[in-house]
């Protein structure tokens, strides 16, 4: 499973709304506010990078009050519930 990290920029008066439309996209398995730079943190899970991109450009950073975006991609987790060790996420 890919993985796309997302961080937010958004319009103040619509990070409630924002974070609510947000998670209702397919392939956006969790949303969180966040405090510093950004305001949400976006993961985004799917099979391919394609629909990540498209999921992405199409439908995420079309949504009113996104103000600024960066993108990262995963390519291991560390997950205590595996035991520390690594895991592809590819």
């Amino acid at each position: 499973m890919n993985t796309a990290i997302l961080l937010l920029k958004i319009d103040h008066r619509k990070v409630t709304g924002t974070a609510e439309a947000i998670l209702d996209i397919a392939g956006v398995s969790e949303v969180y506010s966040v405090s510093g730079r950004y305001d949400l943190l976006v993961m985004v899970k799917c099979e391919s990078l394609d629909r990540i991109e498209s999921l992405i450009t199409d439908q995420l950073l079309k949504l009113d009050g996104i103000m600024d975006s960066e993108t990262m991609f995963a390519f291991r987790s560390y997950d205590k519930r595996e035991g520390g060790r690594a895991i592809d996420v590819d």
